[in-house]
């Protein structure tokens, strides 16, 4: 089954297209963007100008991934509802009629493969984007917090394929599934924000991929109510979570 899936996913036109959109977004847009702020750097206020020297991850990975989860979750959905659509889930279960073998293997596969390549973006992006602020934002794998927010923007992009592959599988179509999780992200989570008081704040911490992003913050503002492995364990847990809904579903319906 393994092998099945790996299949399956590597010769998918959307996925490639999707991995080179990715790329595209990770690296060629941080690019434009690092190169922008260092043009006009010159003609900045202090304010500003202290404030990137404090926050170089914001331009190198920060800024990227937000981009770049659009496209990750667009994937993410495909990989299951894709069959959906196609009929081709019927075929699936006729050759391999153990169901929670087929969900594992595409989550094993496709879990691997996000994780292989976000860190390989990742890492990429940093490097390049260090290398286009150097004259005047210098950052190094060794300053306090960079190498874990470069990892963690890895396992960020991960953990966001699984969490949007699971919407894919609970929704079974492929437009709503891409509404429902780009909506979550976009819109739910960020208006969150307005909410009053201190519960409002917990709830705006707690949202999935809210507390996810904290894992490539080098550091944390005065009242963050999560720190970054913990943030990063919410979004493990909701991911966790609507993966379980998603086997239940996965085994009990009809394909």
């Amino acid at each position: 089954m393994l092998r099945s899936e790996w299949t399956k996913l590597r010769t998918v036109r959307s996925t490639v297209w999707s991995i080179v959109a990715m790329a595209g977004i990770a690296l060629g847009l941080m690019s434009v963007i690092a190169w922008a702020v260092m043009n006009q750097w010159n003609t900045a206020d202090p304010g500003s100008q202290s404030y990137l020297r404090e926050h170089p991850i914001e331009i190198v990975i920060a800024r990227p991934v937000f981009i770049a989860q659009l496209v990750i979750a667009v994937l993410g959905v495909m990989v299951i509802s894709a069959e959906y659509t196609t009929g081709m889930i019927r075929s699936t279960l006729q050759g391999q009629p153990r169901r929670m073998t087929v969900l594992a293997a595409k989550i094993l596969v496709f879990a691997a493969l996000m994780l292989a390549v976000g860190e390989l973006l990742s890492f990429a992006a940093f490097f390049l984007g260090r290398a286009i602020i150097a004259d005047h934002i210098p950052v190094e794998l060794s300053d306090p917090g960079v190498t874990r927010s470069v990892v963690g923007a890895g396992l960020y992009m991960a953990m966001l394929g699984l969490f949007s592959l699971a919407f894919g599988a609970i929704i079974r179509h492929t437009a709503g599934a891409i509404t429902a999780v780009l909506g979550l992200i976009l819109i739910v989570s960020q208006l969150t924000e307005l909410l009053p008081g201190n519960w409002g704040a917990h709830i705006h911490a707690w949202m999935p991929t809210n507390a996810g992003q904290r894992i490539f913050e080098p550091t944390l503002p005065p009242d963050a109510l999560l720190t970054q492995w913990q943030g990063f364990a919410v979004f493990s847990g909701w991911t966790v979570l609507l993966l379980a809904v998603a086997a239940y579903l996965f085994k009990t319906r009809d394909a």
